[in-house]
């Protein structure tokens, strides 16, 4: 069965305007395409794919135009073929900052979408207590976000984007700002979840070791202005074993994309938490 292509990215290029005035380039002439990827026996997998840079190379500029969030300067923007025009219920989006309503319970959170879509009572508890125990939140189902740790608030976020089941996640940087053991856990979740939704997952982030451990591909931007230096397939099977990071054909892999980092033109900062 052949690939279905789910985003795509034409001659992208997108500016803004300085503090001081000044035009600042975020990503010039971005190419990419994100396809949905199928088993051997015809079922439809999802892909993960994951754009990884240097802080400031314009991932999110470009996770925002995907979103419809922001529009590009020139080029185009299309999912599922069609041009993106706004926000879509067929695309979710995951901040790296937590965006729960701070007024509505975890429950409540989780249900928002599927009430504005006008989803009956009974089919709305029932997906939200899936999800629920999906992302591991039993017994906080009545508990508002400011009483939880900021893991648990991401599973708030990610619960409330699969409620609606979009086509496409996109993910900024959603664990950012977790400590080592919890932003571990999140990456083991978030796999396990995405291996039983099979929607299509681009993720931004610029630790090396996260890229790798999550997709099946990897594109490298390069420094501002950002733009696609590298497409990078992942070799390693599914399900993943956190164990794998510590192999050597991991090492190496990581150790290549480093590579294609420095030569990559510009200057930014990128992280491995090996």
């Amino acid at each position: 069965m052949e690939n279905k292509v789910k985003i795509s990215l034409r001659k992208v290029s997108r500016a803004f305007t300085g503090a001081n005035g000044e035009k600042v380039q975020a990503v010039r002439d971005v190419n990419l395409e994100v396809e949905d990827a199928y088993s051997p026996e015809g079922r439809d997998v999802g892909e993960f794919r994951v754009l990884l840079g240097p802080s400031g190379c314009g991932k999110s500029t470009v996770l925002r135009m995907i979103a419809g969030l922001d529009r590009p300067d020139s080029g185009e923007v299309l999912v599922n073929g069609r041009r993106v025009t706004g926000p879509g219920p067929d695309r979710g989006m995951v901040f790296q900052k937590y965006t729960s309503f701070p007024w509505l319970t975890v429950a409540d959170n989780i249900a928002y979408g599927l009430r504005i879509q006008g989803t009956p009572e009974g089919e709305r508890k029932a997906v939200v207590a899936r999800l629920i125990e999906a992302v591991g939140l039993a017994g906080f189902e009545k508990a508002y976000p400011d009483t939880l740790s900021g893991g648990m608030q991401q599973r708030v976020a990610i619960a409330r984007t699969l409620a609606v089941r979009p086509q496409v996640i996109l993910m900024d940087e959603p664990f950012g700002a977790l400590d080592a053991q919890t932003r571990a856990g999140m990456q083991n979740l978030l796999l396990k979840i995405w291996d039983e939704t099979a929607c299509t997952v681009l993720f931004v982030t610029h630790d090396v070791e996260e890229g790798l451990y999550l997709s099946d591909r990897l594109f490298i931007l390069s420094a501002r202005p950002g733009t696609i230096v590298e497409d990078i397939p992942v070799p390693f099977r599914r399900p993943r074993d956190p164990g794998i990071k510590q192999s050597k054909e991991f090492q190496e892999l990581v150790h290549y994309v480093l590579g294609c980092l420095r030569r990559a033109p510009g200057q930014g900062q990128v992280r491995v938490s090996i």
